[in-house]
């Protein structure tokens, strides 16, 4: 019988720094911009596995974009993604705002992420079909979807284009490409990577991208789609969205400090790609590739998107009571909307005058829209008719049915 020489210890990963600290980002190993190469996009996975663990990004510490993952946007469109990143961050901003106000009961902000949503949301058509999780609102406000809507939404108010159904910010519009978010976990990856194979199972030649958080990727569900759209050659888009905390575990408990989440593809024979998720144009980039891949029968690609969540998970977290104040601040690869904007000034583009008019654009947009939404009622001020609960359940009323909606007079 073996006996072990030593007692047996169990590691428990703990991250670089808590309220108090310095924050730490010496451990990160980031690519220089312009440094990764860009491979066919028929290569094979085998081909390409560096890529796992490279970071592909574009814009360099003077805004300059570089090297062979370079999009070459037009003015126009870099205006047009930098003036979306704007909106939403100031529709955040309002949001968490009204929750402090006692207008809704919850709110989840995307900052420090909006250039991820905006850039896939602006590239991809909206007959194509994104499965999002909490943090994609950039995605509809990118396409265009009314503000107002959104609110109502929010505040499940009697005009909530979902009538009450879903929680605050779980937003759902079809004709927006935007499948309606759960709130389990991982739902929307084996969703995603159905409705792809679907698609392609008819012929047709719409495709698929969703979007999970780094913790998520440690659920069955994950790890239950890849299978499936690396064994059938799904046309989808698997974005990972590493932004580094989870409500309040960090992302080495979910396996990032063994290796990066792209790698997790390497696994079942998919092409990987890690991407600054602050640089718009890497992120467009990228999606750019995946799409063109996808969109000629080659299958899925994994994208892990290295970011950072900015502000509290959700108005129910408190993030000074377990990561450094001002950790976001330090982050390594900046802000977004900064980058993107130091960019658009180095062509020519754009201006301090330029910048501050599209910020004061963007919050009389949304106080427009906020007093709209308010009138129509907060959270319990106005709801939906009680009749809409028995709508749209089934395709032709049954009994049951009809019972039900005598019973409560409607």
């Amino acid at each position: 019988m073996t006996r072990n020489t030593q007692p047996l210890s169990l590691r428990v990963p703990e991250p670089t720094g808590r309220p108090g600290d310095a924050p730490d980002f010496s451990h990160l190993k980031l690519d220089v911009a312009g440094a990764v190469d860009r491979p066919p996009v028929d290569a094979r996975p085998v081909q390409m596995l560096d890529l796992a663990f490279r970071l592909v990004r574009v814009l360099d510490d003077e805004g300059q974009a570089v090297g062979p993952w370079n999009p070459r946007l037009d003015a126009e469109t870099l205006k047009k993604g930098l003036k979306a990143m704007i909106l939403t961050r100031a529709f955040d901003d309002r949001m968490h705002r009204a929750h402090r106000q006692g207008k809704t009961s919850f709110y989840m902000k995307c900052t420090g992420e909006e250039a991820i949503a905006v850039a896939q949301g602006m590239i991809l058509s909206r007959e194509d079909m994104g499965f999002p999780t909490y943090r994609q609102q950039g995605l509809l406000i990118a396409r265009g979807y009314p503000l107002v809507d959104m609110m109502n939404q929010i505040y499940s108010n009697a005009s909530d284009p979902i009538k009450g159904r879903q929680l605050p910010i779980m937003y759902s519009a079809k004709d927006y490409g935007f499948f309606t978010i759960s709130g389990n976990l991982g739902t929307q990856v084996p969703q995603a990577v159905g409705w792809a194979m679907a698609s392609a199972y008819k012929g047709d030649d719409k495709i698929a991208i969703t979007w999970i958080g780094d913790g998520a990727t440690a659920e069955g569900d994950f790890h239950n789609a890849l299978t499936f759209a690396a064994v059938y050659r799904a046309p989808v888009i698997l974005n990972i969205v590493n932004n580094q905390w989870a409500i309040s575990s960090f992302q080495g408990i979910a396996g990032g400090m063994e290796t990066t989440f792209a790698s997790k593809a390497i696994g079942y024979g998919l092409p990987a790609l890690r991407v600054d998720g602050n640089d718009f144009l890497a992120v467009w980039a990228a999606t750019q590739w995946a799409e063109e891949r996808a969109r000629s029968n080659q299958g899925a690609t994994v994208i892990e998107l290295f970011t950072y969540r900015g502000a509290p998970h959700s108005t129910s977290d408190d993030p000074s009571r377990y990561r450094p104040g001002d950790e976001h601040e330090k982050w390594p690869l900046g802000d977004p909307i900064a980058r993107l904007k130091q960019h658009l000034i180095a062509l020519g583009e754009w201006s301090e005058d330029d910048h501050a008019a599209a910020e004061a654009e963007a919050v009389d947009e949304v106080r427009a829209a906020g007093k709209a939404a308010e009138a129509i009622g907060t959270l319990g001020q106005s709801r939906p008719s009680v009749k809409t609960m028995f709508e749209e359940v089934y395709a032709t009323e049954d009994w049951r049915l009809v019972e039900q909606r005598r019973e409560v007079g409607v």
